[in-house]
Parts: C-alpha cells; sequence; structure tokens
C-alpha cells in the first residue's frame, strides 16, 4: 500500500481573542486554548479528561508527554501535581519557540523538554515512566509513527509495572479501529475508556500489567461501565479530578 500524502509542516499559528490564546497548525484547528488570566487552567475537555490518569497513578514520580502544543498539561502537571518529574517529547523547535507566549515554565529540576522525535526515542526510556501521555498531533492529526504496533511497543516498555499510557486519538479517524487493536494488542487486552468522555476525542487508557497493582484494579472498574457509564457523568468526574488536583490531593 502506498503511504498517504502528507501535508507540509505549516508554521504554528497563535492567535488571542480577548482572554483566550490559541495554538492553530491550520486556520480553525486549535491545538491548545489558554486563558491569559489563568494560564494552567484547562480549557479543553480533553485535556481535562487526560488528567483522568490520576485515578489510576495518583502520585507519579516520572510523567513523559508526547506533544508539547501550548503546553496546558504541562503547566498544569508542574503546578498541582509538585512531587512528579515531567519530561516533554516534542519533535518541532518552532512549537518549543513559543513556551514563553504560552506560558510554559523554564526547564528546571523537575521539567525537561527535548525537541526529539518520540517514536524514535521512546525505545530509550525502558522502565523509566509512571504516566505516558499521547498527544502528538500535527496539521494531518495523529502521525502515523505514532500509532504504530512498534510504537505502543516501545510505550509499554518504557513504564513500569503499574504504569498507565493515555492515548488520544479522534473517533472520526477512519484508522481509529486499528489503532485501538494495536494499542489493546500491546498491553495485552489491558485497556479501557470512559464513554464519551471528550466529545470527539477518544481516549484510550492503557496499563502495564504484571503483578496485581491498584492501577490494574482501576483499571478493571472503569472497563466494566466504561468509567461511569454515562457520558455526561464522565465529563462531570473529569471536572471533580481537576477541582480536587487544584485544591491539594490526591494526597
Amino acid at each position: 500500500m502506498n503511504p498517504q500524502p502528507q501535508s507540509p509542516a505549516a508554521t504554528p499559528l497563535v492567535r488571542t481573542d480577548g482572554d483566550l490564546r490559541s495554538l492553530e497548525f491550520l486556520p480553525g484547528m486549535i491545538q491548545s486554548e489558554m486563558r491569559l488570566s489563568r494560564p494552567d487552567q484547562l480549557v479543553l475537555a480533553y485535556a481535562r479528561a487526560m488528567m483522568c490518569f490520576t485515578l489510576f497513578q495518583p502520585r507519579p514520580q516520572h510523567i513523559v508527554m508526547v506533544g508539547l502544543g501550548g503546553g496546558s498539561l504541562v503547566k498544569f502537571c508542574h503546578r498541582y501535581l509538585p512531587h512528579s518529574r515531567i519530561t516533554v517529547l516534542e519533535l518541532r523547535a518552532d512549537v518549543i519557540a513559543l513556551r514563553e507566549q504560552f506560558a510554559i515554565p523554564p526547564d528546571d529540576a523537575r521539567l525537561r523538554i527535548v525537541c526529539v522525535d518520540a517514536a524514535r526515542h521512546m525505545a530509550a526510556l525502558a522502565d523509566s515512566a509512571d504516566v505516558l501521555l499521547v498527544d502528538g498531533f500535527d496539521a494531518d492529526g495523529l502521525p502515523p509513527a505514532l500509532a504504530s504496533a512498534r510504537f505502543y511497543a516501545d510505550c509499554r516498555r518504557a513504564l513500569r509495572p503499574g504504569g498507565v499510557l493515555v492515548a488520544n486519538m479522534f473517533s472520526y479517524d477512519p484508522h481509529f479501529p486499528a489503532m485501538r487493536r494495536r494499542l489493546r494488542m500491546a498491553f495485552a487486552d489491558r485497556l479501557c475508556q470512559f464513554r464519551g468522555i471528550a466529545g470527539n476525542n477518544r481516549l484510550l487508557f492503557a496499563v502495564k500489567g504484571g503483578a496485581p497493582s491498584p492501577a490494574l484494579a482501576t483499571l478493571r472498574r472503569v472497563a466494566r461501565c466504561q468509567g461511569l457509564g454515562l457520558a455526561p457523568l464522565n465529563r462531570l468526574l473529569a471536572h471533580w479530578v481537576v477541582w480536587r488536583l487544584r485544591r491539594g490531593g490526591p494526597g
């Protein structure tokens, strides 16, 4: 099968409208959004939903993020998970160059943003992460290299036992069933989702097995009813997770 043609890398667009600042790769295609008055607030529903990883791993020592964007998840985790070290893998230097416009803090003892191809670099992170957040979109959507069987196998090896991966995908992506199947195989069917938690963003949560762990127990509970069963309840759950973290939890 011939490879699909890809759009040339578009220059990232920064747009400011009142209190909102957005990052776009194509006009109208919002990758990230920030309130200037509250830079570490999670504006987009999918970003709040991804924070549900704390239901599986409440106090991760090391969080690895694939894709920087406007840094919403980086800023939130850096502020509200002070016990966690964060590594961000971002392919594009021109996206990293926008970090000050999106109030992303400078690198420090807990935060490191690396300009690297995550698909190639993931294999070097064996047994080093408690949480992996895969959110590396470009103008064409999720790059095939970040949804391949090899990449998911490398992600599994990068996690410590009981570690959790959160993969952000689009439900309308024609390749979604195949991507979900690859992820399920890589993680030996230890996969779940929260029904309708983020609209067209479909978030898949996978846990590295081995010995029994609190994360695996949580996965089984979530898989039973796809979270709380109903999409509105799952969206409320995501709000509650963020609210709890902003007020000092988990313990």
